[in-house]
């Protein structure tokens, strides 16, 4: 079953960036969709029927896509005004935040979202933990480090990915 989602996921996605359904275009997306079906199968997603839950899709696409575009604008301001002004304060530090994510999945799109949001940046992540570099450190301690790094974007990705 697993490899059915995987290869139909993978095909929907060639329709999605070729754009054409002459046969052609057809074959050459089938005959990747099952490359990438043959080498990736064994690590895809463990429970890939979840990826057909409609609420996972409007989590992500209607609520957290233009949250995240928030957060990443209010961080550019953020960062350009720390160029721009020289006496704003720049504290670079690495600080150590916990995830209740379980997947790999939901770890990495939390580590990829906290590193494209300007002024922060995934380091590592182990077991629960990341450690963020973050350009200017609010909070030395894990817990408040969590609350104002991780917390505004788990809450919406725990219901998308676990």
């Amino acid at each position: 079953m697993r490899r059915v989602i995987l290869f139909i996921d993978s095909f929907i996605l060639w329709l999605l960036l070729t754009w054409t359904l002459n046969y052609q275009s057809l074959l050459v997306g089938a005959g990747f969709s099952l490359l990438v079906t043959v080498i990736f199968g064994k690590r895809f997603s463990q429970r890939p029927i979840k990826w057909f839950e409609p609420q996972r899709y409007f989590w992500l696409i209607v609520l957290y896509m233009p949250f995240f575009a928030w957060q990443c604008l209010k961080a550019n301001v953020d960062v350009a005004y720390r160029v721009l002004h020289p006496k704003m304060p720049i504290e670079p530090g690495i600080v150590r935040v916990r995830t209740v994510l379980k997947s790999k999945i939901g770890r990495t799109v939390l580590a990829n979202s906290i590193t494209m949001t300007p002024g922060t940046l995934s380091v590592d992540i182990r077991d629960e933990y990341l450690y963020i570099h973050w350009i200017k450190v609010y909070a030395q301690d894990e817990e408040n480090a969590t609350r104002i790094i991780v917390k505004k974007f788990e809450r919406f990705l725990v219901r998308i990915f676990e």
